[in-house]
């Protein structure tokens, strides 16, 4: 028998016909996330997740600017201060997506940016508003996506693009995105929700063990990067100890380009 649901501080967590919503809920930073979040919101999916009730997740931000900005800059001096190999947790939250028998639906409103945007790209769908903007930051900052974030983005968009992606650290519409691979419906705002709603419907009349079967086939086949991830979290680490990873960061507060050449090897 299942316990009455969870409540969060970053969070918001509901259940309605079978679907868990689950949504970031700090708008005024983009629904950027800190340790606290990252640590809550593997709770939240796993909870969700293995409830025999729950058919489908979604994942969604509060607000209508963002779905997700990544890693909270305001918390980050080389370390988050929480679990996980970089102070925070967000491996763990790649590995609840990945391992929760049902499918997770990315929300996409606004901005999906940075970890956000590997949310985005780690999910089983992702249905996304017309104002939606795509993309990475991370060697804007001194960071990156070590794991699912690169390897597996790949997988999706063919190598050339996801090289593009990380390289040049572009902005892409939602349509963009679309066409690439990234997202599988692009609808108006104010029809994002019914869509969404929709595609929890269809979901919830199949068989939850078929898709759950379907869902491990599907991951089997990437599941090394799990592996490349857990390395690279580990050189990401002491990375953000370096003068060239700190230099991201301080460009970012004061609202100037980083010098990275400058700091490398310092």
């Amino acid at each position: 028998m299942m316990t009455d649901a969870p409540t969060y501080e970053d969070l918001l967590y509901e259940e309605r016909n079978g679907a868990a919503w689950i949504t970031i809920n700090r708008p005024k930073i983009y629904n950027a996330f800190r340790a606290k979040t990252c640590d809550e919101l593997s709770d939240a999916i796993r909870y969700a997740g293995w409830n025999k009730n729950i058919g489908v997740i979604v994942l969604a931000g509060a607000g209508d600017k963002a779905f997700c900005t990544g890693g909270d800059q305001g918390n980050h001096d080389g370390d988050y201060g929480g679990k996980g190999t970089i102070g925070l947790s967000i491996e763990e939250v790649h590995s609840a997506i990945r391992d929760v028998p049902v499918p997770i639906i990315a929300r996409v409103q606004g901005y999906a940016i940075g970890g956000g945007n590997v949310l985005a790209t780690l999910c089983d769908f992702t249905i996304a508003s017309e104002n939606a903007v795509f993309g990475q930051v991370g060697p804007k900052v001194g960071s990156v996506d070590p794991g699912w974030g690169t390897a597996y983005l790949a997988r999706i968009v063919g190598e050339k693009k996801a090289r593009e992606i990380w390289y040049l650290c572009r902005q892409y519409s939602a349509a963009d995105a679309e066409a690439m691979g990234l997202v599988n419906k692009v609808v108006p705002t104010e029809e994002l929700d019914t869509e969404i709603d929709n595609w929890c419907a269809e979901i919830m009349e199949k068989s939850p063990t078929a898709i759950a079967i379907a869902k491990r086939s599907f991951n089997a086949d990437s599941e090394n990067i799990r592996a490349i991830g857990a390395l690279g979290f580990e050189a990401l680490s002491l990375f953000y100890d370096t003068d060239e990873s700190k230099e991201g960061v301080a460009a970012f507060h004061e609202k100037r380009k980083p010098d990275f050449r400058k700091k490398r090897g310092s």
